[in-house]
């Protein structure tokens, strides 16, 4: 970085020489002013540079001595702002920087003033492009810092330091830099709108606040709230709700995140429905190791080039290379088949059904979101082997009905099963099943869970055989793989979480009612208090005692408004309010997360009234998701048509003809570059062939891309843009 500010100061120089050499026989007066603003502008910078190695000094725990040399000379440089401005050095926000920089550039113009760029570099400059990379590593940390809910300090901290970068590279190159804190204005006023409703309903102060008497007047400010809007800003939201809703936690390796306790109390409502119900159809747990052999991962080189890019290799022990690579699992096949091969020998050894709850590593190139697509993710992954097909098929359509019932039953989200086609269908297998999810903020697709066929594919490449009981000849087994990831959780954000925060359907929900006592001032007794909070503890139990998930938020250092503002941006489906006069009625007041709706209930029926709700909740969920996959899911025959629904954030289901060429040519033409979208936009793939469609091909029809004419094998199949 001191070679940076070295190279600032030598270029605001030599601007400053050169545009007092320019002006200086037309207006000698505006000498003054010229030096004066350059020199403000370098010092500015030189102090938030010294300011960091103090800073920097402190955080490495550096001598008294060193710290105190730095500080020194930080006084130094403010004492000579000072002189040169007449007012104390004071950090910037980012909106006054603007400002400051704006009306400058008007103040310079109005007076004729042209800054000489002749000694600047060009952005291609290795100079440039290293100061480039600084900001953008800037900019990435205050999106982090907001977005993690940094302190306001830490956040104008970060972005002072951003703007002193740039004023670096433009004083260097002559070229403003776009992006970071630019980008906010294009967003209008409508964004500075949502973040304010944003702050005043983050401020505790509430008008639900008022129920039962409580009056806080002190609204204190805090970052508690989203500050994103899902139909202004889907990426910033989804990263805000996951975070401040406190599921993930991003980590220092790009692509791998921390699942916190709210995210993992969802997963641990799905395993526990889905590992039930597979133990019903006579399937065991195990655990196989994560590391593959290079020659157990090449065995079946179709299966593993389609895995080939996302494979993490481990390739040194210590600082000693290893003699062979051994990958970390991308899936399991090529783990599991060997021993297959072992233990299976006779029909009485069949079917043998085997799923493993782990951990998986695809190493993604493209941008991670977390749940959605991440380098590690956990997942189940049952694989199976049996005498004959029929069997092996039934067992395919039973496994795909579970994962319809995880996501309709648990998360709320209805589904389109189908079978994937030739091009998408798992590599190595003979044919692909799966549930697909519709998420409309985006109009995208995105695959909930797979169950594949893998016919003999496997088993006669890792010899996996056994005895006939009618000839004693040896038979090949029928084998079938399925799997459900974390990825259904961030299908549940994206599809039911509002401006708000999150909403959690109730049947995977860690807390499905939190209680929170009301009314508690400076004039209720200690008697009082003590009173209203044992009946808070008396609901908690009742309701626990009937199966409900409930929690009491007895905290003393917050007041009820900011806690209803908290558990709603956490999505507890049901909130439980209990005041003083609530005690005298015999009653409480719940309100529903998903609407809003309050309504007041009679102690006697809290656990018939709040079951209901929940009931209540899971089907208006349910029935909102549905009511947008019916609306936006339509049929097509025509490619303007079919394009143009595209661009209305729809899925099409086509009549197609099943080549994987055609496929490409439609992923192909129906994308969008960057002048006709404002953005490039991806084309679409096939979803699935739904088992449910929602036409029938016809004689005359032919396949739905212009250049294809194909007429035989249609299939009225399912695309759209896709995670």
């Amino acid at each position: 970085m001191n070679w940076i500010s070295d190279q600032m100061q030598f270029v605001f120089l030599q601007q400053s020489q050169n545009s007092l050499g320019t002006f200086a026989e037309r207006s000698p007066k505006r000498e003054t002013t010229a030096s004066e603003s350059m020199s403000k502008v370098e010092l500015a910078a030189s102090i938030q540079e010294q300011g960091d190695r103090v800073r920097r000094s402190k955080a490495e725990k550096a001598s008294k001595e060193v710290v105190a040399a730095e500080v020194k000379i930080l006084l130094d440089l403010k004492s000579q702002y000072k002189a040169a401005t007449g007012s104390d050095w004071q950090p910037q926000t980012a909106s006054s920087a603007r400002i400051t920089n704006r009306d400058e550039d008007v103040k310079r113009e109005s007076k004729g003033v042209q800054m000489s760029v002749s000694n600047t570099v060009g952005i291609d400059h290795e100079d440039a492009v290293s100061l480039r990379a600084k900001v953008d590593a800037q900019g990435e940390r205050v999106r982090k810092l907001k977005s993690s809910a940094g302190s306001r300090d830490d956040v104008n901290e970060a972005v002072q330091t951003l703007l002193s970068l740039k004023a670096q590279y433009k004083a260097l190159t002559g070229h403003d830099l776009a992006g970071g804190e630019s980008r906010k204005s294009a967003k209008g006023e409508g964004k500075k709108k949502k973040e304010a409703k944003a702050q005043g309903s983050a401020s505790g102060e509430t008008e639900a606040q008022k129920v039962d008497g409580v009056c806080s007047t002190a609204k204190k400010t805090t970052r508690l709230g989203l500050e994103a809007a899902k139909e202004e800003d889907l990426s910033d939201w989804y990263s805000q709700v996951i975070t401040k809703a406190e599921m993930i936690e991003y980590y220092d390796v790009s692509g791998c995140y921390i699942l916190r306790p709210w995210a993992f109390a969802v997963w641990e409502s799905i395993t526990a429905f889905f590992d039930t119900e597979i133990k019903k159809l006579g399937v065991q747990n195990c655990y196989f190791p994560m590391f593959v052999s290079q020659s157990a991962l090449n065995k079946e080189k179709t299966h593993i080039a389609d895995f080939s890019p996302e494979v993490a290799w481990v390739t040194k022990s210590g600082d000693t290379e290893m003699s062979e690579p051994i990958a970390i699992r991308p899936t399991s096949e090529t783990v599991m088949y060997p021993s297959f091969a072992k233990w299976i020998k006779s029909h009485r050894d069949l079917p043998m059904r085997l799923n493993q709850w782990c951990n998986v590593v695809r190493w993604e190139f493209k941008h991670p979101q977390p749940f959605l697509r991440t380098r590690e993710f956990l997942w189940q992954e049952g694989h199976s082997a049996f005498a004959s097909r029929a069997e092996a098929e039934e067992e395919v359509y039973c496994i795909l009905q579970l994962y319809r019932r995880v996501y309709e039953e648990l998360l709320a989200i209805p589904v389109v099963p189908g079978r994937k086609t030739e091009k998408e269908k798992f590599a190595g297998g003979d044919f692909t099943t799966t549930v697909e999810v519709y998420v409309p903020i985006n109009g995208r697709g995105l695959q909930g869970a797979t169950s594949h066929h893998l016919g003999q594919n496997f088993s006669k490449m890792f010899e996996i055989t056994f005895d006939k009981p009618e000839t004693n000849e040896k038979a090949f087994v029928h084998q079938n793989s399925w799997g459900l990831s974390t990825r259904s959780i961030g299908a549940m954000v994206l599809l039911h979480a509002d401006n708000v925060g999150l909403i959690l359907p109730p049947n995977v929900a860690a807390v499905q009612a939190i209680i929170i006592p009301c009314g508690v001032t400076v004039t209720t007794t200690e008697n009082e208090r003590k009173t209203l909070y044992k009946k808070c503890d008396e609901y908690e139990e009742t309701l626990r005692a009937a199966g409900i998930k409930s929690r009491g938020d007895y905290r003393d250092n917050y007041s009820p408004g900011w806690k209803f503002n908290h558990w709603e941006l956490k999505g507890v489906p049901v909130r439980i309010e209990i005041g003083p006069r609530d005690l005298k009625e015999k009653q409480a007041v719940a309100v529903r997360r998903d609407t809003a709706e309050k309504l007041v209930v009679r102690e006697a029926d809290i656990v018939g009234e709040v079951t209901r709700l929940l009931r209540d909740i899971h089907v208006n969920l349910f029935d909102r998701a549905k009511a947008a996959l019916d609306a936006n899911m339509v049929v097509c025959r025509d490619w303007k048509e079919f394009v143009e629904k595209l661009d209305l954030k729809c899925i099409i289901q086509a009549p197609f003809c099943g080549q994987p060429d055609c496929e490409d040519n439609i992923k192909r033409d129906s994308a969008k570059d960057e002048s006709s979208a404002g953005g490039a936009l991806m084309g679409a793939k096939s979803l699935c062939v739904p088992f449910e469609p929602l036409a029938v091909p016809q004689p005359w029809e032919k396949c739905i891309h212009p250049e294809c004419h194909r007429k035989e094998s249609l299939l009225y199949t399912l695309f759209g843009r896709s995670y």
